[in-house]
């Protein structure tokens, strides 16, 4: 019996063969790079300091997610750590508070004796990963905050709808618990300038907040695009004006599309066609890159990057 063509299109999972070539981005060869760690865990190190958004290593299975309590694992954690070379960090800096984001950051700021910063829910993540008040810093929008080389500015966003988790956690979240324990809380666009006058924006989520960005400027955009594609084209581009266009970003590079319920010891692969569809993202971003004459990329898991190189 043939399916009804709707049902079928919502099975499997999108190729990424057909990108290959857009796993690119330079090779970092001085001091200053930016690693790709899956989701919208990022590692900026300039030699000297390291600052780790999300830190989201453990990535519990679907059923463990769908069905059980959850919490984070620290075999995965410490091996993810020690593989990527993150020996240096002194922030953690969630994009949100949801549990692909959020799952691990007390157990990171914990071994790296960092500082975990965020909204008042990532702060109640911390509370109850039993992190002490010093290692917590709780954020508004348009703080910044000095790390080593690096300034980081929280500007408020919006999570990408649907957001199945939404609202605030208001106590301390102690694991293990359901995944719905870890609301949204407060969304952020991560603006990142460094003394060498490297600029960066962060969009961990594909939300925006209309004008938010607005006078901010930055060469390089790392680009959340989870659910991005099951989106209408109108909002599609519309996210793109209000990030990568609002900060003039001739680089994009595309994170938060891999299957999060899959370790990083693994190959990555796409989200299924249940979750997102990243070929109906695609469709649009690459017209609207071709126009921009912005060059869109997606990282390589591990691997030391440099999206300046090239990039005037």
């Amino acid at each position: 019996m043939r399916l009804p063509a709707l049902r079928r299109a919502q099975l499997g999972r999108p190729s990424l063969d057909p990108y290959a070539d857009r796993f690119d981005v330079p090779v970092a060869e001085d001091s200053m790079s930016v690693t790709f760690l899956g989701v919208a865990t990022l590692l900026l190190d300039d030699g000297e300091t390291q600052v780790l958004t999300d830190g989201f290593f453990s990535r519990p299975g679907l059923l463990s997610v769908g069905l059980r309590r959850i919490a984070p694992d620290p075999v995965r954690i410490g091996a993810c750590l020690a593989r990527a070379g993150a020996a240096r960090v002194r922030a953690v800096a969630p994009v949100h508070s949801h549990y692909d984001h959020t799952l691990d950051a007390a157990v990171v700021a914990d071994l790296a004796g960092a500082l975990l910063v965020g909204g008042e829910s990532t702060t109640n993540i911390g509370r109850g990963g039993g992190l002490p008040d010093d290692q917590l810093r709780t954020v508004a929008d348009g703080d910044e905050l000095e790390v080593g080389g690096f300034s980081l500015t929280f500007i408020g966003s919006e999570h990408c709808p649907p957001d199945r988790f939404p609202g605030e956690i208001t106590e301390p979240v102690v694991p293990p618990v359901k995944a719905a324990a870890y609301k949204c809380g407060e969304a952020w666009s991560i603006f990142v300038e460094h003394a060498s006058s490297r600029r960066l924006l962060i969009q961990g989520s594909a939300g925006y907040v209309e004008g938010a960005l607005a006078g901010r400027q930055a060469e390089v955009a790392y680009l959340g695009i989870g659910q991005l594609g099951k989106q209408d084209e109108t909002y599609i581009r519309a996210y793109w004006e209000h990030t990568v266009r609002a900060v003039g970003a001739r680089r994009v590079v595309l994170i938060h599309w891999d299957d999060f319920f899959r370790p990083l010891d693994r190959p990555l692969r796409a989200l299924p066609y249940l979750g997102d569809d990243l070929d109906a993202t695609m469709r649009v971003l690459v017209p609207l890159a071709e126009e921009d004459g912005v060059s869109l990329h997606f990282p390589t898991v591990w691997e030391r990057e440099d999206p300046w190189v090239g990039v005037s």
